[in-house]
């Protein structure tokens, strides 16, 4: 039983406007795309502004050492295209580099075995071939209006300024001392003589930031020499000899092969409405099977009951049945929640788009690029280090992801959804989804419902403001545990989204987010 109140309510105004809107899990990030649209510039010249600046304001989520996906809306053309631009395994990579150990055993959730000393999930070996910015390289040749210098700018500006650490910044890099102080560059970066760096009192209002000037180095450089830089020019040669000083195994060639790409979304009618699920190796074949199984399921009333939760739980947890041995999913047996960062964007022409970017853990590897300042992802905890299954470790092999950026249209409504969580994001999107569409709620009221989570195979979570009967009736199905929706730790996803209808346009974040915030297209100054 939880200590929290029973009667404290926390909400989120969600403001029309006949402008464009950025919901970002970052205010300040929200911001500077905000400035974007403000000035003239598309919804994905605020994309990508917003992605460069949420790295630096947000750094343990994502960053350009991370990857990621993005569905996107052109509305002039009436068509919806996902880029693809997910993490990979050195083409070096080296089996016996991941023994696996007896010692552990496994979860009830994943099936391959640990890693000794983890080093799948943490520390150098842990990285992956980055993608996200030939992601954002990608989404700028195809579709922005501003010049790529531009839209870097401000997270150039921001990182110089350092990253204010608050209460919130302080809890993160609490919960991650231990492994930060195991790389000196980590340790320079994060912590304050190997100890996190705790605001001065509860009552007090000092400011103290974080030092990003090497960072805000690599950000300007990005920005005049251009996306190519990072993957064949000055700073590849830095990255690649900063991680084989530190044993892992990226290579020159690694980086300059990788592109991105665009696809087809999973496009799917859901009753009345059509649903752009992400493509690839992302959780958007699963977000169409597990609708499919809701639609032939139940019949939607006037608000969601019991047995649409029920059909909602079953549905999610047979799709995380296939997905686990056919596909594959993240792995590990130690403490390695999946952190991400998501946001949404939509312009007054109505396009749209939401971008989940991710180092997969919160801090990624936990492991810093003291050339670039930039924490390294540990993407190769997706694979299983096992030989021989779907989802099994190999050189030059692609990651597969949990992220589900996804475009609903329904009556004349459109919405970009996406989340961050790890596992969450799937039961997130389709909760929403279904508020949605089967229950004709607004963004604001999709936001504020409660929620349930299923995950894996093997238990529900269920908000605690849901009533008694719809927990009996998930119980019936699983192992069910009630949670309360707090700011740390997150029982269920971490939503964002937007919504257009008649012309206008809104967006929301999860309530419980204290940095989250949704932001209209003004004059901004930060």
């Amino acid at each position: 039983m939880s200590s929290f109140s029973t009667t404290q309510r926390i909400t989120k105004d969600v403001v029309w406007t006949d402008g464009g809107v950025v919901a970002a899990h970052h205010r300040t990030a929200a911001e500077v795309g905000a400035k974007v649209l403000a000035e003239g510039g598309d919804a994905i010249d605020a994309a990508i502004a917003t992605s460069f600046a949420i790295g630096v304001v947000e750094p343990w989520m994502s960053g350009p050492m991370g990857g990621g996906m993005m569905t996107l809306w052109r509305a002039g053309e009436q068509r919806a295209e996902t880029i693809e631009f997910g993490m990979r395994a050195p083409r070096g990579l080296q089996m016996s580099d991941y023994p696996t150990v007896i010692e552990g055993g496994v979860s009830d959730l994943f099936t391959w075995t640990r890693v000794k000393d983890d080093r799948n999930i943490f520390g150098p070996l842990s990285v992956a071939v980055p993608g996200t910015v030939a992601g954002m390289e990608l989404a700028h040749r195809r579709y922005a209006t501003r010049p790529w210098a531009e839209l870097l700018q401000p997270a150039v500006e921001l990182a110089r300024k350092g990253m204010l650490i608050d209460w919130y910044a302080s809890l993160m890099i609490a919960a991650v001392t231990r492994q930060l102080a195991k790389d000196k560059d980590a340790a320079k970066m994060f912590l304050v003589d190997g100890q996190w760096p705790n605001i001065a009192g509860w009552t007090d209002i000092s400011e103290s930031r974080l030092d990003q000037s090497v960072m805000a180095a690599t950000l300007q450089r990005l920005a005049e020499a251009g996306p190519r830089d990072f993957y064949e020019g000055q700073l590849a040669d830095a990255l690649v000899t900063d991680m084989a000083e530190k044993g892992n195994r990226l290579s020159a060639e690694d980086l300059a092969t990788y592109r991105a790409s665009a696809c087809q979304t999973r496009t799917m009618t859901y009753r009345d409405a059509v649903i752009h699920a992400p493509s690839g190796l992302s959780a958007g074949a699963d977000l169409v099977a597990t609708l499919q199984r809701m639609e032939r399921g139940f019949i939607p009333g006037k608000k969601p009951d019991a047995n649409s939760y029920a059909t909602m739980a079953r549905a999610l947890r047979d799709a995380y049945r296939h997905r686990l041995s056919h596909a594959g999913d993240e792995g590990g047996h130690v403490e390695a929640p999946a952190c991400t960062t998501s946001f949404s964007v939509v312009d007054k022409a109505g396009n749209m788009v939401n971008v989940t970017q991710t180092l997969l853990s919160k801090f990624g590897s936990r492991v810093v690029s003291p050339s670039t300042g930039m924490l390294m992802n540990n993407g190769i905890m997706w694979f299983d280090p096992e030989p021989g299954k779907p989802n099994s470790l190999a050189p030059g092999k692609a990651c597969l992801m949990n992220v589900c950026p996804t475009i609903g249209e329904h009556k004349g409504r459109m919405f970009a959804i996406g989340a961050a969580g790890g596992r969450k994001i799937l039961p997130a999107v389709t909760a929403l989804t279904s508020y949605m569409v089967d229950f004709g709620m607004t963004l604001e009221e999709a936001f504020h419902h409660p929620r349930i989570d299923v995950s894996g195979v093997s238990q529900i979570i269920a908000d605690e403001d849901l009533p008694a009967g719809i927990s009996t009736a998930l119980a019936d199905i699983a192992p069910t545990q009630r949670a309360k929706r707090t700011v740390h730790p997150y029982a269920f996803g971490v939503p964002v989204g937007v919504m257009r209808a008649d012309g206008r346009n809104c967006g929301a974040t999860e309530i419980m987010t204290p940095w989250g915030d949704a932001i209209l297209e003004e004059p901004f100054l930060y």
